[in-house]
């Protein structure tokens, strides 16, 4: 990499990390109407600080934090990449527009990680911008589905997992008989991982903590090799108080295939007490998978053997962990070989959990709900239903066999995976929370409180826009359970759960959406998102009255903030 190149790397970063520096400010009222509309825009997004208390942590393990932020800010820069090969040199352009409506196009940019509004069908909000690529920047511009899918056919078995696999960008062949090339993450970002690796590799060199030492020396060669296997089972034994999680993760940008993963960055702190309540999840869920409403050849009869849950407190958040609406918790790793040898890890977002149910989900159900429901609303029961939901993304079909070749959910399934995916773990954590009221490990009043949330919660999530998996996902439950009568609507509008039909209606859908899941049938989960998966009058009536509550927060990083200008230290 040249030295311009470099500094031009470094300035993007910089621009891009203060999306998470600085949020939106509030809307004001404008003369210009297109300032006006934009200010709009960024005010469905309410402003909140994100702190987290860092008194228990000594001198080194502050700074060591502080250079593992530095590396998070790098993320940044590099999805912003991967979103669109335009976005590095539009953000120079509009960070240095400095009339009202530049400023206005620059902060819903760094919101959005580039000049589609994501809550809006990904309609571009800056002039000039081309529509938004279904493959991101992972494709080479201008090259169809159809052709890539004709190219990956033709491929051996070996060059086809390469090339459909996590960890490499699409690129045209510069010649030869082949059209297109893989190129490993690890040289198409070769500067920007270089950079995020000597930071981890000296945050590292600062901790006492072995676990932490251990992931983020590991994590820094993954950068470098493109083998993510041992810094994967690193992650999943960190026991530390510091809970990064920085790399190639989620695959939801890459809309052609759903194959290749956004860098993203999870800075936290874990919360001893918190983790301490929940950890006793991990214990039930053989059980669950045991009794899961599938034909018995499709479970799991050993699941893997960690499953750790964390509660954490968020420090800083960057690249597709902070674009558009702000993750509450995560579900990791990805990669199937690791799940099925090691298990895979729940993190709980709890600061970030706790704003969006005061500032969205408690207006919310105001709104969507009777007045008698609306006590039902619970904080308890929406944190407990979002890690059931992370704790079902480890169950049910991943691994399956089609037309006897071995495969796997994400592979056949390709770009409806995520919404599929998304949904069969939001209705499945409500299955496996009844099995556990049923059981006797959740008390009885815990369900009436956990399906009234999810019902409310289902309008926070419709407002994302269902080009986005997790919202394409909740339209399905949502008419799946309309159609089932599990759900009514009021002469007023409102909406309500039907006690006696929901736990079947749960059931059902668990089952129908796991075994297209297991047979690995495309055919089978386009059809269900057709049929289910739009928006129908009654529930777009209550979309259209929540438009003055807040539809996400927008995080300023106060803790983060603090330790850019000290260092970490003191």
């Amino acid at each position: 990499m040249t030295s311009n190149s470099l500094v031009s790397l470094l300035a993007v970063s910089a621009v891009a990390g203060s999306a998470c520096a600085s949020p939106p400010a509030p809307p004001v009222e404008s003369p210009d109407p297109a300032v006006a509309a934009l200010e709009a825009m960024v005010g469905r997004f309410a402003p909140v600080e994100v702190r987290a208390d860092l008194s228990p942590l000594a001198d080194s393990e502050r700074q060591a934090l502080a250079k593992i932020v530095e590396a998070a800010r790098v993320m940044d820069g590099l999805f912003l990449r991967q979103v669109w090969a335009g976005n590095p040199a539009l953000l120079v352009d509009l960070a240095r527009d400095e009339t009202p409506l530049g400023r206005a196009r620059l902060r819903y940019f760094l919101i959005n990680k580039g000049p589609w509004s994501r809550l809006d069908r990904n309609e571009p909000f800056v002039p000039g911008a081309p529509a938004k690529p279904d493959g991101a920047n992972y494709y080479p511009a201008g090259a169809t589905k159809a052709a890539l899918e004709t190219w990956l056919n033709g491929l051996s078995e070996a060059e086809r997992r390469r090339a459909t696999g996590f960890f490499t960008t699409i690129r045209r062949a510069p010649g030869g008989r082949d059209p297109f090339v893989a190129v490993p993450y690890s040289v198409e970002y070769e500067g920007e991982l270089a950079l995020a690796a000597e930071l981890l590799r000296q945050a590292a060199a600062l901790t006492t903590q072995p676990s932490l030492a251990r992931y983020l020396t590991t994590r820094a060669d993954a950068f470098l090799t493109d083998d993510y296997y041992e810094s994967d089972v690193a992650w999943m034994e960190l026991d530390a108080s510091i809970e990064p999680t920085i790399g190639p993760y989620e695959v939801y940008e890459d809309e052609f295939f759903n194959y290749k993963a956004g860098f993203e960055a999870f800075i936290a702190m874990r919360d001893d007490e918190e983790t301490a309540k929940v950890a006793r999840f991990g214990a039930d869920l053989q059980d669950i998978e045991d009794h899961l409403p599938i034909d018995a050849r499709h479970r799991n009869p050993k699941l893997g053997a960690l499953a750790p849950i964390r509660v954490v407190n968020e420090v800083f958040a960057s690249g597709d962990a902070n674009r558009g609406v702000q993750t509450a918790a995560f579900n990791l790793p990805n990669d199937e070989r690791v799940i099925r040898e090691k298990g895979s890890k729940r993190v709980m977002l709890k600061n970030v959990q706790e704003a969006k149910f005061d500032l969205v989900l408690t207006p919310i159900s105001r709104i969507a709900l009777p007045a008698a429901a609306q006590t039902d609303v619970a904080f308890e029961a929406f944190f407990t239903h979002i890690l059931m939901h992370e704790l079902m993304h480890g169950l049910g079909p991943h691994d399956i066999a089609v037309g006897g070749r071995a495969t796997t959910v994400r592979q056949e399934l390709r770009e409806v995976s995520s919404a599929i995916e998304e949904a069969k773990a939001d209705v499945s954590g409500l299955f496996a929370l009844q099995y556990l009221v049923d059981k006797g490990v959740l008390s009885k009043d815990f369900e009436r409180t956990m399906y009234t949330t999810f019902l409310a919660s289902a309008f926070r999530s419709l407002r994302f826009g269902t080009t986005e998996a997790h919202a394409k996902g909740i339209a399905v439950q949502l008419n799946y359970l309309m159609d089932a009568g599990a759900v009514s609507v009021g002469a007023d509008g409102t909406f309500s759960v039907v006690p006696d039909r929901v736990k079947d209606a749960v059931a059902g859908l668990t089952r129908d959406i796991m075994t297209l899941q297991a047979e690995g049938s495309y055919a089978k989960a386009t059809d269900l998102l057709a049929r289910l998966g739009g928006v129908r009058p009654a529930v777009q009536a209550v979309l259209d009255r929540l438009q003055p509550v807040p539809v996400d927060i927008a995080p300023r990083f106060v803790t983060a903030e603090q330790l850019r200008a000290t260092g970490g230290l003191r």
